[in-house]
């Protein structure tokens, strides 16, 4: 059944262009991202912040600020609002330091939210065949949420992308291949393939919504904490859609009026194995140069070229914030530290937000009396962690002295 939806054209976010609404989309004539617009005023006018607060669910009680125009087509696995989890032994001062758990979602990361998004709207314009490149995470999120709308999935992930992701994407459905080489070697493979196979590009930002439905964890957020936001965000940043759809989504609550004019200072988090954006940002330019030889345990942020490098780095900007590189010697250390102080079991690019509030506290950047929130984007389960290996007879008496000296 059709719902109310304020969608009124797509923007390309680097020339202003508009294109018509309800269409499939790529990327703009520029060769850079769309951007989708709503009547804000229509919306405002529909509905209010108690009104929303006062339902239940995930990312799709949101639906007035989303581009679905059907219910049926809404592709679905159970999303349920993220907790905020604060880390009171990790703070660095009186200013609260939380994390928002994106692991609780389906497939484990916070890659359900834009998929959920981007398949929902394939499903609506009539894609039968997607393909992208993945670390990880948004490879096995796709699968499920394809799978689930019956839209035939290829994915393409480096070598290395951690065995679990790739078993599970596989095992939900899509068509997995390992290809020697990062994840721009993946894209370039899907954008060779794509006339032949009839696949629409489902690599990051070349296609409108996953945006939107990353812009949700803005608007979560924002709800969660009263609408008073954050002092500052740290995001873990490879392709940068996260960041650059909370940026979208307080911009929007700020033009209805619902949050005040202050927003957030985005810190763009990346590791010193891979961190193109804070070169850029360091040297004042608005694009990125790929980045040679990216290597870092944070898979999931080892994006050596983003084609919304300059989105990120706008958002960067606009809001006051920064980009930062920290190393993968400190991302392990921030995980370990989480697990054994706060009982926070967190992914090697969640941990990367911890290492930088950490640091940059330490480095004056961040003050100690300001509220943080970090993202956590997927669940610590799915990666690789240090051996457990001391065992005990039990055909013998009880060792005390080896219990005594663990």
């Amino acid at each position: 059944m059709p719902h109310k939806t304020f969608v009124t054209h797509l923007e390309c976010s680097y020339s202003g262009e508009t294109y018509e609404a309800d269409r499939i989309h790529g990327l703009s004539r520029e060769g850079k991202p769309l951007l989708v617009r709503y009547d804000l005023d229509a919306l405002g006018a529909e509905l209010d912040r108690e009104t929303l607060s006062a339902r239940s669910g995930g990312l799709w009680k949101y639906l007035e600020f989303l581009p679905v125009r059907r219910g049926e087509n809404i592709i679905s696995l159970g999303e349920e609002l993220t907790p905020l989890v604060a880390l009171p032994d990790l703070q660095a001062g009186p200013g609260r330091l939380l994390v928002k758990d994106e692991g609780r979602l389906p497939t484990g990361s916070f890659k359900a939210r834009g998929l959920a998004l981007a398949v929902s709207m394939a499903k609506e314009l009539g894609i039968r065949s997607v393909a992208m490149p993945t670390n990880g995470n948004a490879g096995a999120a796709l699968a499920a949420y394809a799978s689930r709308a019956r839209i035939e999935s290829w994915v393409f992930c480096p070598d290395d992308t951690p065995e679990i992701n790739v078993r599970e994407t596989a095992l939900q459905g899509a068509k997995v291949w390992r290809v020697n080489g990062l994840i721009n070697d993946c894209g370039r493979l899907v954008e060779e393939g794509r006339e032949t196979m009839g696949w629409f590009d489902f690599s990051t930002l070349k296609e409108p919504y996953r945006i939107e439905g990353k812009k949700t964890m803005g608007l979560e957020l924002a709800e969660q904490l009263g609408w008073e936001l954050p002092d500052v965000i740290l995001y873990p940043t490879g392709g940068g859609t996260g960041l650059i759809g909370m940026w979208k989504a307080f911009a929007e609550l700020r033009e209805l009026g619902w949050v005040s004019a202050k927003l957030p200072r985005m810190v763009a988090v990346q590791s010193t194995g891979c961190a193109p954006m804070v070169r850029a940002f360091e040297a004042g330019l608005e694009h990125a140069e790929p980045w040679e030889g990216a290597a870092t345990v944070a898979a999931g942020i080892r994006v050596p070229g983003a084609v919304g490098d300059f989105l990120i780095l706008r958002a960067v900007r606009e809001s006051g914030g920064f980009a930062v590189a920290v190393s993968d010697e400190s991302i392990l250390a921030a995980r370990d530290r989480a697990a054994s102080e706060s009982g926070f079991l967190m992914c090697p690019e969640g941990a990367a937000t911890l290492a930088a509030y950490l640091q940059e506290v330490g480095g004056g950047r961040i003050r100690p009396d300001e509220s943080a929130v970090l993202f956590n984007c997927a669940t610590g389960l799915k990666y690789p962690m240090p051996g457990a290996e001391a065992r005990l007879d039990c055909k013998v008496p009880l060792d005390i002295d080896a219990l005594q000296q663990a």
